[in-house]
């Protein structure tokens, strides 16, 4: 008994805290560097903290009209945040996008499906027809198809004019999430959204997660320099990028960062981009409108040139890759054989999964708890003596977070640690 009441007040005093470090987080002075990092590496110690307490029995762990588990008091958990995602295909893939908004979905979440002008407007209407059948998606209304859709060459900068397009969509249709996430069709969750809106429900709302690094290397005389024109920008047909004749010299009025195209966005950082009154986000779309591949560069470089979003960003995309040459694609397709690896990893999504590979079967059965064409059961479904639990659902703050909860978290720890995090945080190589 006296164990318990010990442990009782160590996590009422520890949810006490966590509270104090966000109202901090809202008032923290720019040129307080160390001491960001510092909250940074609190927030993520009590995250861990919090997680070894989580409840191995299957009950929700929070609601928003609820108190905390056992011990905690009257002081509530910090409610869950929502999601913004935009998942992205092309030809052929809208059994793809399908299968991918069902392992990713949670009533709180916003959801943007996209199949760029290279899919027939047949597959569009069909994608369309197939998401209005889901009874979760039609009660929640949550769930939309791009009619107007745009071309997407990854060669170009028409993929980064589409991502940009998506993102101010999803601003329109709600202002009301905190983190937008772009996946493509080879994309696939590791985690429940149980497990991923638990853990970040405990991060500061303005973070950013987004791969990148000074370093460009080959990128210089390859990429850089070349000046490119993209059709997919102002014709409705399909055509490949041309490049100009004449070399352009690299900027010296701000620096150039590279990184992946997958990224977690804060809101805060969408609006910045979309309807701020910066120039700079202006500036640098002009001219990444004719460099190849812009949509690898762009964020990371407006990220770490703005002053108010350079502190925000963490150096990981959150998403496993297969190790090996980027240029070989089908050398670095993730199989059964990574099954092990990328579970363990910490990732919240694994990249470049081959079409219905049995892995992705493997994922739903192992680690999302899946059935074919249902969604990935959560507390906010009710129905659990049923095949689908989700047919009936309830509150969508009720989380129940599992395993990959507590990987995930360990992860982020390790990234939010005082060193990693400000060592590695646009750094000037």
């Amino acid at each position: 008994m006296l164990v318990q009441n010990a442990e009782a007040e160590a996590r009422k005093k520890a949810m006490q805290s966590s509270s104090s470090h966000y109202s901090l987080f809202t008032f923290l002075p720019k040129d307080t560097r160390h001491l960001y990092c510092l909250l940074i590496t609190a927030v993520a110690c009590f995250l861990l903290f919090l997680l070894s307490f989580s409840p191995s029995s299957p009950s929700p762990l929070r609601s928003s009209s609820s108190s905390a588990a056992d011990g905690l008091g009257s002081s509530p958990l910090p409610a869950p945040p929502s999601f913004a995602y935009l998942l992205s295909g092309s030809t052929n893939d809208a059994d793809r996008l399908i299968r991918l908004v069902l392992a990713s979905y949670h009533p709180k979440n916003l959801y943007l499906l996209h199949l760029d002008l290279a899919a027939p407007q047949e597959q569009r209407d069909r994608l369309a027809r197939d998401i209005h059948a889901v009874p979760a998606f039609r009660s929640s209304r949550n769930v939309h198809v791009l009619g107007r859709a745009d071309f997407a060459n990854p060669r170009g900068s028409s993929a980064l004019a589409s991502t940009i397009h998506g993102a101010a969509v999803l601003l329109r249709l709600s202002g009301r999430w905190d983190w937008f996430v772009n996946l493509g069709a080879d994309d696939y969750p590791l985690v429940t959204q149980d497990d991923l809106l638990h853990v970040f429900s405990f991060l500061p709302k303005d973070l950013n997660f987004v791969q990148h690094s000074s370093y460009v290397g080959w990128r210089e005389s390859r990429m850089l320099k070349h000046v490119i024109v993209d059709p997919g920008l102002y014709l409705s047909s399909k055509a490949d990028v041309f490049y100009a004749t004449q070399k352009r010299d690299v900027p010296n009025a701000y620096r150039i960062f590279t990184g992946s195209s997958s990224v977690i966005l804060s809101r805060k950082f969408v609006e910045h981009i979309i309807l701020g009154t910066d120039n700079l986000p202006r500036a640098l779309l002009m001219y990444y409108t004719n460099s190849p591949s812009s949509h690898k560069n762009y964020l990371q470089t407006v990220l770490c040139n703005s002053p108010e979003f350079s502190r925000t960003i963490v150096n990981d995309h959150l998403h496993y890759l297969r190790s090996g040459p980027p240029s070989k694609q089908d050398l670095n397709l993730l199989l059964l054989e990574d099954l092990n690896n990328m579970t363990l990893s910490g990732a919240a999504f694994g990249s470049n999964f081959y079409r219905d590979d049995p892995v992705l079967d493997q994922i739903d059965k192992k680690v999302l708890n899946r059935g074919p064409r249902m969604t990935v059961p959560g507390g906010w479904c009710l129905d659990r003596g049923n095949s689908d639990p989700c047919r009936v659902w309830g509150n969508p703050d009720a989380l129940i977070p599992g395993p990959g909860a507590t990987r995930l978290a360990r992860n982020v720890v390790k990234l939010l640690t005082n060193e990693s995090f400000q060592s590695r945080r646009c750094a000037w190589d």
